[in-house]
C-alpha cells in the first residue's frame, strides 16, 4: 500500500525550520527565494520512498562537479548545462537536509559530505571556466581558472576552519554576534561589500549565472573575449575576499 503524502504545512514545519531559514548565513538567498518552495515539492514526494538523505547529498555533489565538466562543452550548449546543472545542486542541497529532518536521519558522514560536495562543486566549476577560457588560445587561462578555485577553497575552508579551532579549544560554535570585526574600518568595508554583493561571484551558483551572461556575448561577438573577461574578474574577486575574510575573523571575537 502506498504511503499518503504528507501535506505541505506540516512538512515545512518540520524541514524548513524558521530559524535556519531566517540566519545570514544558513540559507542562500536563491533558496529563500524560489528554490525551497520548488525542494519542499520534491522532499514531500521522497519522503515517501526509502531513499536515504546521503544518496541526495551525493547527488548534489555530481551536479555540482558536473557543471564544471558541463563547461568544457563548447559555445553556449557548456555554459547552459553548467547553469542548469547548478540549480540541481541547489536543488539537492535543500532536499537531502529536508529529507533528513523528516526521516530523522542525521549522520557526520552527511554533513561531511555536504560541506566536500561545497568546495568540490565551486572549484570544478572555477576549473571548468579556466579551461573554456583557454580554448583557442593561451593556456594561461587555466592556471587563472586554477587560481580561482584555490581561492574559492580558502575562502571556504577559512570559515569552517573557525569551527575546527573553537572545538579544538572546547569552546562551543560561533554565533553570529561575534562574526562582527572590532575594527570599524573593516566593519564598514564589509558594509560596502553587503550592499554592492559582488563577492556573490565566489559562489558557484552566482558564477554559473555569470559564466551563462558571458557565453551568450561570445556568441554575440563570435569570439571568447567575454568569458575571459569573467574568468580574471571572478579571480581577482575571489583572491581580494580571501584577504579581506581572513581580516574579518580575525578582528572578529570568533577566535575568542
Amino acid at each position: 500500500m502506498a504511503v499518503a503524502a504528507p501535506a505541505l504545512a506540516e512538512l515545512r514545519e518540520v524541514c524548513q525550520p524558521r530559524a535556519k531559514l531566517a540566519s545570514r548565513n544558513g540559507e542562500h538567498w536563491a533558496g529563500r527565494l524560489y528554490m525551497r518552495a520548488v525542494s519542499l515539492r520534491v522532499t514531500r514526494q521522497l519522503v515517501r520512498t526509502s531513499v536515504s538523505p546521503n544518496t541526495l547529498t551525493w547527488l548534489m555533489v555530481v551536479c555540482g562537479v558536473g557543471a564544471g565538466a558541463a563547461l568544457l562543452l563548447p559555445g553556449l550548449a557548456g555554459a547552459v548545462l553548467a547553469a542548469v546543472l547548478f540549480q540541481g545542486f541547489l536543488l539537492f542541497d535543500c532536499v537531502d537536509g529536508e529529507v533528513a529532518r523528516w526521516k530523522r536521519q542525521f549522520s557526520t558522514a552527511g554533513v561531511y559530505v555536504d560541506r566536500l560536495g561545497a568546495y568540490l562543486a565551486d572549484a570544478a566549476l572555477m576549473v571548468g571556466a579556466g579551461v573554456r577560457a583557454a580554448r583557442g588560445g593561451s593556456e594561461l587561462w587555466v592556471s587563472v581558472g586554477l587560481a580561482a578555485a584555490l581561492g574559492v577553497v580558502l575562502l571556504k575552508a577559512s570559515t569552517d576552519l573557525v569551527d575546527v579551532a573553537r572545538a579544538r579549544s572546547g569552546l562551543a560554535p560561533a554565533d553570529e554576534e561575534s562574526t562582527q570585526p572590532r575594527s570599524q574600518g573593516i566593519a564598514t568595508a564589509r558594509r560596502l561589500a553587503s550592499v554592492f554583493k559582488i563577492h556573490r561571484v565566489t559562489n558557484g551558483i552566482e558564477a554559473s549565472l555569470v559564466l551563462l551572461a558571458a557565453a551568450v556575448a561570445d556568441a554575440a561577438v563570435g569570439g571568447i573575449g567575454p568569458t575571459r573577461a569573467v574568468v580574471a574578474g571572478i579571480a581577482v574577486i575571489t583572491w581580494g575576499m580571501v584577504v579581506a575574510h581572513l581580516a574579518s575573523i580575525l578582528s572578529s571575537s570568533r577566535l575568542r
